[in-house]
């Protein structure tokens, strides 16, 4: 195409965050213990010991942070309701003072022309539902099916669009399989299970939510699907491809849109569970329509098989890319076997992954020619670098506006081969608490100072700003993408 790429009128521009990454006062109003909550105090689990005791005080800071959304001309915020704020402890009638403050930020929000797109879970599982099994415990879907009717009714026609869950592969894989992320446990049984209850959650949420506000409430769910690719077109590099897809993508896609697990992944986990937690009617429970599919993309991966029989033993790991907070890289080596990470060249992110744009034009049109009627919104993509404040006073992360550009334009392509993506969420829009990583690792595309909490827009924030307003894709080189406020401006502490 000739001169700069223009995306549809009405084309969603937004950003997103997650309630304990930037809400902090979690001992505020009511608020119980999440799993984070416990987590995080873990010696060991989270870099520097860190908590999100404090994230980035948006819960005070909300209405500052709303008018920030408006001056980088958003169009949408995703954000996500903490549970136990609502349920202190994951059961019972809801903590009204957690309602509210919901209910403040999604009018202020309105008030601004930003549209809120709700996500009901973003790993904030109350601690006693986890004393009580957890995720691999079958009762935890029916839990979050009353949560999620006790917000739907209180946000009633507030909310564009609901998300049920986000990254039910971090949950289930790195909470329950790896132990990398909330609570801690490494047991790959129950991380199938956590699976399968996820799914049911899913399901049984997006009825609730209907139940409360009218059938025709648009529901999605936001997968971070992975992008494998074999590292040569030998049949066993093939089918280690195929084995990595079926657990780290067709445990999900294969109940939302099918109906169905796959038969080959039940076989290839018989020696970790026997799958009877699976019961009559469930898939029908899980498989209730959906209004759109969220999509979190950021990297790629390379695989080969390794030379062992599957079920013979965890495979020998080269090169191996690390399991991330943000379920970009793989599954835990308990869940898949037979499979060898090989290393990929190219620039990569603070994070270690490696920069692959192409991956989210593939992974857009794969899912679209399985299921053209699907609307997709990309609801997470960006990239972690180390960011500093310039002595000029701005925060200069070139290597973060050609990360966006290049994503931005790729899913530019997707919609030039005729897929319906309607949105792009930018991963994130504040600096935060990075999950198992803390403050360490940088995301926003506005900087956060967490000493006084002060906001300042990155060089990629004022380039989104550009985007979000004309709808035509900026340049990526300049300040600011060549904007001419410049890349010094900022929202001081309140």
């Amino acid at each position: 195409m000739t001169g700069a790429r223009r995306f549809p009128d009405g084309f969603v521009w937004g950003a997103a965050t997650a309630a304990y990454q930037v809400e902090g006062a979690t001992d505020a109003d009511g608020r119980g213990p999440s799993i984070w909550d416990t987590f995080s105090r873990t010696p060991g689990a989270v870099l520097g010991g860190h908590t999100g005791d404090l994230g980035t005080d948006h819960y005070r800071r909300f209405a500052d942070d709303v008018a920030l959304m408006a001056d980088l001309g958003l169009r949408a915020y995703r954000f996500s309701v903490a549970w136990p704020r609502v349920q202190p402890t994951g059961r019972g009638p809801a903590n009204q003072a957690g309602l509210d403050f919901y209910r403040r930020l999604a009018d202020t929000l309105r008030a601004h022309g930003i549209d809120p797109v709700v996500t009901l879970y973003h790993w904030d599982l109350p601690q006693a539902l986890e004393d009580a099994g957890g995720w691999p415990a079958r009762d935890t879907a029916w839990r979050f099916a009353d949560y999620a009717g006790l917000v739907a009714d209180a946000l009633g026609d507030r909310v564009a669009l609901w998300t049920t869950l986000n990254e039910p592969w971090c949950s289930a894989y790195l909470g329950y399989a790896s132990g990398e992320h909330a609570p801690g446990v490494q047991d790959p049984a129950r991380a199938l299970s956590a699976v399968h209850t996820l799914n049911l959650a899913h399901g049984l949420g997006a009825r609730a939510v209907r139940a409360a506000t009218g059938d025709a409430a648009p529901v999605s769910i936001t997968l971070n699907l992975q992008v494998n690719r074999a590292a040569s077109a030998a049949p066993e590099d093939r089918a280690a491809k195929a084995r990595l897809d079926r657990v780290a993508n067709e445990v999900f896609l294969g109940p939302l849109l099918d109906g169905a697990y796959p038969e080959e992944v039940v076989a290839e986990t018989a020696h970790l569970t026997d799958w009877s937690f699976v019961r009559d009617r469930d898939l029908e429970l899980i498989r209730t329509r959906l209004d759109a599919l969220g999509v979190n993309y950021y990297t790629t991966a390379l695989v080969e098989a390794d030379g062992s029989v599957p079920g013979g033993g965890a495979p020998a790991e080269a090169d191996v890319q690390a399991a991330s907070p943000a379920g970009a890289a793989r599954p835990p080596a308990n869940l898949v076997e037979g499979v060898r990470w090989r290393h990929q060249p190219g620039p990569r992110t603070a994070m270690g992954w490696v920069v692959d744009p192409s991956g989210l034009t593939e992974l857009l049109v794969d899912l679209h020619r399985r299921r053209p009627d699907l609307p997709l919104h990309v609801t997470e993509n960006g990239a972690a670098y180390p960011d500093v404040v310039a002595p000029d006073g701005g925060v200069h992360d070139a290597d973060r506006v050609a990360y966006l550009h290049a994503h931005v334009d790729a899913v530019g392509a997707a919609l030039d081969a005729g897929v319906d993506v309607r949105g792009y969420f930018a991963w994130s829009l504040l600096d935060n608490f990075e999950w198992a990583y803390g403050y360490e690792r940088r995301f926003g595309i506005v900087h956060v100072d967490y000493a006084t909490m002060a906001r300042t827009v990155k060089d990629s924030g004022h380039w989104y700003r550009r985007l979000a307003t004309t709808g035509v894709l900026p340049p990526p080189g300049g300040a600011g993408g060549g904007d001419p406020v410049g890349a010094a401006a900022a929202v001081a502490a309140g």
